[in-house]
């Protein structure tokens, strides 16, 4: 399952991302409900979009704008819509400064679209690393969005959370060619992770390979290859990084200089 579907499941499950008033949001009219409802249950990302753009426009005093907002980016990510996602990313953080889901979304995604020769590299990353960063600062003392989580479900989600702000961070330092960096944030997300990602595993053994730790590459990446229920694609960039790690190791052929299985995202 990538990890749009779960920042919406999540969203789902705990009612408003990076709200951090006590109040929870509340439909003014047996209109709005609907309208909140049809976003909900859209069966795809072109539904929702249109759904969550016709609640804030019908009923602009709503207070489940952020929601909508942060709707929309995460359905422009499902779209590859980079540019929209982060102009809705944006909206979300504007309507609300605290909404650590946006941030999240912003940063992995600027920094997995931000190349070593862009122009405005620095810039990007430096945005990146500071969504990344500031969702970290939120969820400290973030409360439960939803009455109805356990404070053992919701200290579980926020090890989730936090795993996703230290691979931004990873992504970030694999453009700026800081392996030890990488590799230390690729680890942190999968250590701390309920349910690490394999996407994320093969990142880091990505990261192992470009700073010549061959064998703990291929340990990581053997773990990938060995889980029953990975995507098939993933498997594919696990076995293309281990075959990396084992030719430099063997003094064959040089470890790859490029980072294309810490960057490109990896379909699930």
């Amino acid at each position: 399952m990538n990890r749009i579907i779960i920042s919406g499941m999540l969203a789902l499950a705990i009612g408003v991302p990076g709200l951090m008033a006590q109040k929870q949001p509340t439909p003014k009219s047996k209109g709005e409900v609907e309208a909140i409802q049809a976003m909900f249950n859209a069966k795809d990302p072109d539904g929702r979009i249109q759904a969550a753009e016709t609640l804030i426009t019908k009923y602009r005093d709503t207070e489940f704008k952020s929601l909508a907002l942060f709707f929309e980016a995460a359905s422009y990510e499902q779209k590859g819509d980079f540019d929209k996602l982060v102009i809705y990313g944006e909206r979300t953080l504007e309507a609300d400064p605290q909404n650590y889901q946006a941030m999240l979304l912003l940063a992995r995604n600027i920094a997995q679209h931000t190349r070593e020769h862009d122009l405005d590299r620095d810039e990007k990353l430096a945005k990146a690393e500071k969504y990344a960063n500031s969702a970290q600062e939120v969820l400290k003392d973030a409360p439960k969005p939803n009455p109805q989580l356990t404070d053992e479900q919701w200290a579980g989600a926020k090890k989730d959370l936090v795993a996703q702000a230290h691979e931004a961070l990873g992504l970030a330092a694999m453009v700026r060619k800081k392996y030890d960096v990488a590799v230390n944030e690729f680890k942190i997300s999968v250590d701390s992770s309920s349910q690490p990602d394999p996407a994320t595993m093969v990142r880091l053994g990505a990261a192992y390979n470009q700073a010549g730790k061959y064998d703990d590459a291929i340990a990581i990446l053997d773990k990938v290859m060995s889980q029953a229920d990975v995507h098939p694609s993933i498997k594919q960039f696990a076995q293309a990084e281990k075959v990396r790690a084992t030719q430099a190791k063997a003094g064959g052929a040089k470890a790859a200089t490029t980072a294309a299985p810490a960057q490109v995202e990896i379909k699930q």
